[in-house]
């Protein structure tokens, strides 16, 4: 048996609104997000170029010896820093002593010759108006005068060669340094001369050094025309300044100046070799060490925002912009280097868009949506 059930009016009134409210909220949607945003910073930017080079030594000396003998000293200590001067090698002089005090009698000898045959002119010129001495016995005495001289001549030119490899027997150094391990030990014959020369050790020079790198055919351009708007001066006429940053470190703390750029592109790499200079009191660079460098790209207008503003999308950057509707916009942006902390961004936004800083990773934030903006702020990182 069923039963019939009746709900007052004042019940049936509030279900009915109930009902009415639910509808209404369904068809409403959530609420629109909230999303803090900022105008970026406008500022003129300094830019910089990175490149990957390595440390080179400004001069690097082979050492061999000038005269072949039998290594007698050895003067260095492996691996250690020298000077200009500084005797490395000492190569058996006795022979080549032998040989000076050689050409010093020969130098005695060709004078006396010389001396004898001054006499003999001089004792026969006041004769040769008598008759005494013929005219072609003169001669004949005059020729051999100037044949001693010149053998005197070529005798002390004989000495000079001589005291000089005597002189080289002393290997000493051509440059200041590092120098490297001996290559030949005391007791070994090596060869001197032009030929076929023993090589000793080498030395590298140490402050200053040379960076070595490569650029690109179309940062090259950009520099050209740079250089040719007057917004910076080429490498090949000016020192720009570069900056350096070791593997290990985090900062770009060493300072350096170009002071060479080549002349002609490498036909197979399509690259440039570009050279700058560092001080390197403290030793800290070594040739052949990788490192980075920036150079001095010219400066431009440019916006400043979060890193954490850009979003990728496949091969593009984009940043989310509010406009006065409420409505989110994707903006395409051309990317700079981080400044002070922020990214730059070269195109794509103006200095009056409210660009989306926090609330991004709401999927509700994407483009077309509607959101709440809230004001916000973007601080550049101080700088020391």
């Amino acid at each position: 048996m069923s039963r019939d059930f009746k709900v007052p009016g004042t019940a049936m009134l509030l279900l009915a609104a109930s009902l009415v409210g639910a509808t209404s909220l369904q068809a409403q949607g959530p609420p629109a997000p909230t999303v803090t945003v900022a105008q970026p910073i406008a500022k003129r930017i300094t830019t910089w170029d990175e490149y990957s080079g390595r440390f080179e030594a400004v001069e690097t000396v082979e050492v061999r010896p000038r005269v072949s003998g039998f290594v007698d000293k050895v003067h260095f200590k492996d691996g250690q820093i020298v000077k200009s001067g500084d005797p490395l090698f000492t190569i058996d002089p006795r022979p080549f002593a032998i040989a000076v005090e050689s050409a010093r009698a020969e130098v005695a000898r060709a004078r006396a010759q010389v001396a004898l045959a001054v006499s003999e002119v001089e004792r026969a010129a006041p004769l040769v108006k008598s008759g005494a001495v013929t005219e072609r016995d003169f001669t004949q005495r005059s020729a051999n005068l100037n044949v001693t001289e010149a053998q005197l001549q070529v005798a002390e030119a004989s000495l000079k060669s001589a005291e000089l490899n005597l002189e080289w027997t002393e290997v000493k150094a051509p440059i200041s340094g590092r120098i490297s391990d001996r290559k030949v030990d005391i007791g070994n014959l090596v060869i001197g001369g032009s030929q076929g020369t023993t090589l000793l050790t080498t030395i590298v020079s140490l402050d200053p050094i040379h960076f070595i790198f490569d650029t690109s055919e179309a940062d090259y351009l950009r520099y050209v025309r740079l250089g040719l708007a007057g917004q910076r001066d080429s490498s090949q006429d000016a020192a720009s300044p570069v900056r350096i940053k070791l593997a290990d470190e985090a900062e770009w703390v060493h300072e350096g100046r170009m002071d060479f750029l080549d002349n002609q592109f490498n036909p197979r790499s399509g690259t440039m070799r570009g050279r700058a200079i560092l001080d390197n009191k403290d030793q800290i660079f070594a040739p052949g060490i990788f490192a980075r460098l920036r150079l001095f790209g010219g400066e431009i207008d440019g916006l400043l925002v979060p890193d954490s503003a850009v979003v990728s999308d496949q091969m593009t950057k984009i940043v989310f912009v509010v406009g006065d509707d409420g409505v989110v916009k994707a903006s395409p942006v051309t990317l700079g280097p981080i400044v002070e902390g922020l990214r730059t961004i070269k195109s794509g936004v103006q200095a009056s868009d409210k660009i989306v800083l926090d609330g991004i990773a709401n999927p509700m934030v994407r483009p077309g949506a509607k959101v709440v903006p809230e004001a916000g702020e973007i601080k550049a990182a101080a700088t020391h």
